[in-house]
């Protein structure tokens, strides 16, 4: 009998210890593969983009200075934190629950019969109940409790990086459409000067009615254009002021052109993803908490012990009422192990693997998601510059055909509508000049925050 109660126990034992390991990451995952081959992506020893802080990726005082008010006063980065704070108390009874628990239940009576003195009786018992964690019940929910913090960790800095890098896009924003009203507010006092000279010029008969009205049809196009702009930068400061958790107002700022960033732009090796990233961290922390919450249900299959015992003064030991009382003490020992229980152990751990194998696709998917993020904005980053070379380029030539133009129509050698041509073209050689800034800064943001750039 005895051979046989040690064989069950040690094949409960030998059953039981995968519910006593820690999680691993799992094998097999897509992270050779992350990056594509470019010249950027080749460096592994040296300082990433991704590594700086934001301080020495944003140098402009004011923009700094925004990114502080918003990390103080943004609701979401708020919740966050308190998101945290209750992981961390969650943590706390997790760790305590390996503790005996103590409660204290003071009773009295009072017992009258057929007109008897009343008999008064009382117990003062302190209980204690402690759960032995003999296949690691306890264990596991306190293994997931802590990924579930770190998750809530990896949350915070995946709010903290993102809120980082959408202040950075809306301050170059309004960088961008500053000098977008600057070109337009320049381009309409030009073209007002130029009515004036041709309204002068049509009283003395060097000038056509036709050109005047055409030439004010698209004075009055530009107007319109430039309210649209300060209608899309007062837009653009609300928007700015709501992500920072203030009512709006105006936002001091610098310019768009005056804007530098660091030349460093390596990104690393792909492996770097899994510890920077934290979208990429907290799906693994999801992953883990998973697996400990199917080690919990595999742990549900066998017995738990529990102890319980108290201890207390009471006045009335039996039938008999004694002054002023006696210590009254008891101690139970209970060993529960399921048998039958309509197969709701079974369908709980087929639950728990299929959650967990459900995390693990979604692990996987995470680090899909931020390979394709650092690509392309690794890309847009280098097209974006080849683009801006080409619209500078294009902008001086532009400017050398207004001079012609302008010099030819003095001359009568040239159309208003060329000189009318060539200005348009220049003007929107211009603003594409200045979009191309905002898109290199946008695209050089968005590279850093792929890559796991604003976290503590």
């Amino acid at each position: 009998m005895k051979r046989i109660i040690y064989i069950i126990m040690c094949m409960a034992l030998l059953s039981s210890c995968h519910i006593y390991r820690n999680y691993q990451r799992p094998e097999g995952l897509p992270v050779d593969s992350l990056f594509r081959e470019t010249d950027s992506s080749r460096t592994e020893d040296s300082l990433i983009l991704g590594d700086l802080p934001w301080q020495e990726m944003f140098r402009d005082t004011l923009l700094q200075n925004l990114i502080r008010y918003g990390l103080a006063n943004n609701t979401d980065m708020q919740t966050a934190l308190l998101r945290v704070d209750q992981a961390k108390a969650q943590l706390k009874a997790a760790r305590l629950s390996f503790l005996p628990s103590l409660t204290l239940s003071p009773q009295g009576t009072l017992t009258g019969t057929d007109g008897n003195k009343t008999v008064k009786t009382y117990e003062l018992p302190v209980q204690a109940s402690w759960e032995i964690d003999l296949f690691g019940n306890l264990r596991n929910a306190k293994k997931g409790t802590q990924a579930t913090l770190l998750q809530q960790k990896a949350y915070q800095q995946a709010v903290r990086s993102e809120l980082i890098a959408t202040i950075a896009n809306d301050y170059y924003s309004l960088l961008m459409l500053d000098e977008q009203l600057e070109i337009s507010r320049a381009t309409l006092d030009v073209w007002r000067e130029q009515i004036r000279t041709m309204e002068s010029k049509f009283k003395v008969g060097e000038e056509t009615e036709n050109a005047i009205t055409q030439a004010r049809a698209n004075l009055y196009e530009l107007e319109a254009t430039h309210n649209d702009l300060q209608r899309q930068q007062r837009e653009a400061e609300n928007t700015l002021c709501t992500l920072l958790g203030t009512t709006s107002r105006s936002i001091q700022r610098g310019s768009l052109e005056q804007q530098n960033f660091p030349e460093l732009i390596n990104i690393g090796v792909p492996l770097r993803l899994l510890s920077k990233r934290p979208d990429v961290v907290q799906a693994e922390m999801t992953l883990a908490n998973a697996y400990y919450t199917t080690n919990q249900a595999r742990s549900a299959f066998y017995p738990n012990l529990t102890l319980t015992g108290s201890a207390g003064w009471t006045n009335s030991l039996g039938q008999v009422v004694t002054n002023p009382g006696g210590w009254i003490l008891s101690a139970v020992a209970s060993l529960t192990q399921p048998i039958f229980n309509r197969g709701k152990l079974i369908s709980n751990l087929r639950v728990s693997k299929d959650d967990e194998q459900i995390a693990l696709l979604a692990y996987k998917q995470a680090l899909l998601d931020a390979g394709q993020e650092v690509n392309d904005a690794l890309y847009t980053t280098e097209a974006a510059q080849r683009t801006l070379g080409s619209h500078q380029k294009q902008c001086k030539e532009l400017e050398r055909t207004v001079q012609t133009s302008e010099a030819l129509y003095q001359t009568g050698n040239a159309t208003y509508l060329e000189l009318l041509t060539a200005r348009q073209s220049l003007l929107n050689a211009r603003l594409n000049v200045v979009s191309d800034r905002f898109t290199r800064c946008q695209s050089i943001i968005n590279l850093y925050n792929a890559l796991g750039g604003g976290c503590e």
